[in-house]
């Protein structure tokens, strides 16, 4: 063999190793992976039902019901849908209607979410960037004065026994 074939087997030998090692690292990573899905998406779009799901949006007003123990639901909102969403843990302490929320979980065959993560934004000032970027798109954001319209539209979930 000459040298430039060596040389030339060497780097191709590399090369299928990197791929290789790629391949293995993105097919762990994929089972992990939680998709950012605004209320619109997720009713436009019906995920798998195994699928994660971060839903992000503001928590419509009035909609935060207790039932006295750890368990709580609610409806998150884009201003254009809402989705409801069940969750059974305890709050963040800044988490209230009106204010930004990512939950992270999967959306059940009832078409409600059951989140197994909630995050609340953390000052008066953050909104989560997945959720600002959507209500950006949206005409519904402005930098500096937040949002510009409040939720009017709501989607109830399918009734018991639709579907089935």
């Amino acid at each position: 063999m000459t040298r430039k074939a060596k040389r030339l087997y060497s780097i191709g030998a590399m090369v299928l190793v990197v791929g290789a090692a790629a391949g293995l690292v993105l097919t762990a990573l994929s089972s992990s992976v939680a998709y950012f899905q605004s209320p619109t998406d997720l009713v436009k779009n019906q995920p798998g039902p195994a699928q994660r799901i971060r839903l992000g949006g503001l928590v419509e007003d009035g909609s935060v019901k207790r039932d006295g123990s750890s368990h709580v639901t609610f409806r998150v909102t884009d201003s254009v849908d809402s989705v409801p969403v069940t969750y059974t843990g305890i709050l963040p302490d800044l988490f209230r209607e009106g204010q930004g929320v990512i939950a992270e979980g999967t959306l059940g065959p009832d078409r409600v979410f059951v989140a197994d993560t909630v995050l609340a934004k953390h000052d008066e000032k953050y909104m989560p960037k997945e959720v600002v970027d959507d209500l950006k798109a949206r005409g519904l954001w402005e930098d500096g004065k937040g949002l510009v319209q409040k939720p009017e539209k709501t989607v109830s979930a399918a009734p018991a026994g639709a579907g089935s």
